[in-house]
């Protein structure tokens, strides 16, 4: 069987790179080995956003095309992407004053466009004994601006479902094992439960997340390694003790982290250290799961958390190697070829959820040269998406 792409891995990337494909009017093999969003896909911290931290390190073409990305997302998927109110307390000793989240939450607004969903507004002092508990010694200032909120995993399965609709194939559960290039094309084997079967394409997409290398290690003839790290996101899912959403500093180390009212539970999350093991290894470790549970006691003194009612769930990011603090570096996607000119192999690389659809335009757009032009069948910024039941 011969496709013009086939792309390994069913994240949001692989989905989102097949759905581009397809409505470019390619055919498309798409080769999970377990499940849709059975890898990171599933254990983020289901926000739609533009990232507003990212603003600190001048990544301002990431938040504009997050922002822009977040809009389209609320009008394909209403039934998926819903808008949500996030508080940001402000105390006398936080790394950030009243005056600087301002700013921040100002450039924010224009960099969405100044429309009605980048609204934002300093609660007022009367209304702080509303905020569920929020602790108020030294409370200077309180800020509600919004972000969208999703089913990380049902998004993924809704344009996968879209990327099928279009023309794409599937087979899962299926296991890439190796990759022979040549000029021309690529010969790809694949492990199914009808045993061992091989399909050749002009262009392979390695979209397999944290298990890029191993997918890379198995192409010939070989390709170099990016120098890229797994950088750990630990979560908690709790009892839903809360029923609105802040945005907070971590006393110890000043971090950003997410308290949020999510299906029914609430989930407080993220994390961020060094992986090196194997990537099904992930786990929220003891010291991880303290870290949150203490940030979230610090603000909501008043909370009482039945230890025996803490789940926890960890997904790896790709990220950029680097001496710098996993905090503070750049979450742009990244992409590698074997081939400028005339790729076969793409690697795509980190990248954040609420940009898949921007991210596999990208992709696309890399292909092209080792690609025939074919008749467009549609566009992603107009698709639908429709939740899969």
């Amino acid at each position: 069987m011969k496709y013009d792409i086939v792309v390994i891995g069913a994240g949001i990337q692989g989905a989102g790179v097949a759905q581009a494909a397809a409505a470019a009017g390619y055919s498309v093999l798409v080769v999970e080995k377990t499940a849709p969003a059975a890898g990171t896909s599933s254990k983020s911290s289901k926000l739609i956003h533009g990232g507003l931290r990212y603003l600190e390190s001048a990544q301002f073409g990431l938040v504009r095309e997050s922002l822009r990305e977040r809009a389209l997302l609320l009008k394909l998927a209403p039934e998926l992407v819903k808008l949500k109110p996030l508080h940001i307390p402000v105390y006398e000793d936080s790394t950030r004053s009243p005056l600087t989240i301002r700013a921040g939450l100002s450039l924010y607004a224009v960099l969405a466009g100044l429309d009605k969903d980048s609204l934002f507004r300093q609660i007022s002092k009367e209304e702080w004994p509303r905020l569920a508990g929020l602790r108020q010694d030294k409370l200077s200032a309180v800020f509600r601006y919004h972000e969208a909120q999703t089913d990380d995993a049902a998004l993924t399965r809704a344009v996968l479902q879209s990327a099928v609709l279009l023309g794409a194939d599937l087979m899962m559960p299926a296991r890439f094992v190796a990759a022979e290039r040549n000029g021309q094309c690529c010969k790809v084997d694949i492990e199914t439960a009808r045993g061992h079967e091989s399909v050749s394409c002009r262009a392979l997409v390695n979209c397999a997340g944290p298990w890029v290398r191993e997918v890379l290690g198995q192409i010939t003839p070989a390709l170099p390694v990016p120098g890229v790290e797994l950088v750990q996101g630990s979560h908690l899912l709790l009892p839903p003790l809360l029923d609105q959403y802040f945005y907070l500093e971590a006393p110890s180390d000043k971090r950003a982290i997410f308290v949020l009212p999510w299906e029914g539970r609430l989930l407080v999350g993220t994390t961020e250290k060094i992986h090196e093991d194997a990537p099904e290894k992930a786990v929220c470790s003891s010291a991880e799961r303290e870290y949150l549970l203490n940030t979230l006691r610090y603000y909501f003194p008043q909370l009482v958390i039945p230890a025996e009612q803490v789940e926890t769930f960890a997904g790896l990011r790709v990220l950029p190697k680097s001496d710098k603090r996993a905090f503070s570096r750049p979450r742009e996607v990244m992409f590698a070829v074997d081939d400028e000119a005339r790729p076969r192999v793409l690697s795509v690389m980190g990248g954040k959820l609420t940009t898949y659809r921007a991210t596999a335009e990208q992709a696309m757009q890399r292909l092209m040269p080792s690609l025939p032009t074919k008749e467009r069948r549609a566009d992603t910024a107009l698709v639908s998406l429709i939740p899969v039941h």
